[in-house]
């Protein structure tokens, strides 16, 4: 005899999981019933991404969908600048510790407490979003150091008041690191670059973008270090030259920078309008 299915059994893992968030919003306001079912979805929900609703979506509306939440292993809260504090955000955290995957990039209004509540209670943290994040500071990161030695990305675009000691001291703690982006920040020299190719030699990919200070010698010892590196973002890295990079060119590493003939290649169509046919393979 088979058993009884009863509708939560169907709606819940089966039907809720397909409706965009903005939906599960207003279904909430339908009915008791209604509501009762998306916070028991939501209770066990194991992924919850606001983008692109994040800006948007009234802070009372967040805190209510995840008041009940226990089971999240990824949580992408993208810039929700408008709304989003440590009150928010750090019952969340410390409900869910199981949490592998936390993006707060463009959440201005957050302070260091967030991170070090991360750094606290996600033991098995791999992939971290804090890009435009100028909140993030040495102490901030040196606490994720210490605490998530699993991590596997981290995105610390603009986190300006990051300096090259607690870049290196996250290199040394956080060796498994596969993707790191350091870009738009002048702080940067190759003191950091040259500690991450050294202890973290796995590393696949990595954004210099904007890193004034970074120059040829670190681009060297990436080449030495890492060869598992397959993309490396150099632009606006003006003291790093085509002598560095071309060893690394012969590796397939992508990078966002063309060679000095198809650059000038590239000027020379825009100045007549066409450019003359060249066998680059001579």
């Amino acid at each position: 005899m088979l058993a009884a299915v009863s509708l939560d059994d169907v709606l819940v893992p089966h039907v809720l999981s397909l409706v965009p968030l903005q939906t599960l919003v207003q279904l909430q306001r339908v009915s008791k019933q209604f509501h009762s079912l998306i916070q028991l979805y939501l209770a066990n929900c194991k992924n919850f991404h606001l983008s692109p609703l994040g800006p948007s979506i009234p802070r009372d509306a967040f805190c209510s969908l995840l008041k009940d939440s226990r089971a999240l292993q990824s949580l992408s809260l993208p810039r929700c600048s408008d709304w989003l504090t440590d009150s928010d955000l750090l019952p969340v955290i410390g409900q869910n510790q199981q949490l592998q995957s936390v993006d707060l990039r463009g959440c201005t209004c957050l302070t260091r407490r967030s991170l070090v509540a991360v750094s606290l209670t996600c033991a098995h943290l791999a992939h971290l979003g804090l890009a435009h994040c100028e909140w993030v500071d040495s102490l901030s990161l040196r606490s994720l150091a210490d605490h998530c030695p699993g991590l596997r990305s981290v995105d610390l675009t603009a986190c300006r008041r990051l300096k090259d000691e607690a870049i290196c001291y996250l290199a040394r703690k956080c060796v498994k690191l596969r993707s790191v982006s350091l870009a738009v920040n002048a702080n940067v020299t190759d003191e950091a670059v040259e500690a991450l190719a050294k202890s973290c030699r796995g590393l696949e990919r990595l954004d210099l973008t904007g890193c004034l200070r970074v120059n040829d010698h670190s681009i060297r010892t990436l080449t030495e270090y890492c060869p598992q590196l397959r993309s490396l973002k150099v632009n606006h890295c003006h003291n790093v030259s085509e002598h560095s990079l071309e060893p690394l060119r012969r590796r397939g590493v992508e990078m966002d920078v063309e060679p000095p003939l198809q650059r000038a290649l590239v000027l020379l169509q825009d100045v007549l309008g066409f450019a003359p046919f060249i066998n680059l393979q001579i």
